[in-house]
């Protein structure tokens, strides 16, 4: 299975207005690696807040937001309503990467976008590792 991540939309509000993201279309791509991600609207589903049982299986789960739509939920802003069951939610995106990360590190576009020095010492490993170091720098 292909790696996704979760971007959440307050945190991508942030990295879109210092530069460090950009979009284009569906597709989101971290600067200062040229790593690039196909993205969909997404749910993170925080908690069931109404005391009554998580019938529909969803608390902790990131889902796109059409799945959630097909169940029937409204979402608005942070909360989410299935049937009789309410939620805390993060809208955001999810993100899945448009290449395998062996042909990303060795894509012209990403030396291009590595030119300066790497901060971090040693080269990013999986696409785990660029995250996490991405995550690090910018949260």
């Amino acid at each position: 299975m292909q790696n996704r991540i979760f971007f959440p939309q307050a945190a991508l509000d942030g990295w879109l207005i210092d530069g460090t993201v950009e979009l284009a279309g569906n597709q989101l791509t971290i600067v200062g690696e040229n790593r690039r991600y196909r993205i969909a609207e997404a749910v993170r589903v925080l908690r069931e807040v109404t005391g009554q049982p998580d019938v529909n299986d969803v608390i902790g789960r990131v889902k796109s937001r059409v799945y959630f739509e097909e169940l029937g939920a409204e979402i608005l802003e942070g909360s989410m309503i299935i049937g009789d069951n309410a939620y805390d939610v993060a809208t955001g995106w999810l993100g899945a990467p448009t290449s395998s990360f062996a042909e990303h590190v060795a894509s012209p576009e990403r030396a291009a976008a590595r030119k300066s020095q790497n901060e971090f010492g040693e080269e990013p490993k999986t696409d785990e590792d660029l995250l996490a170091r991405f995550l690090l720098k910018n949260m």
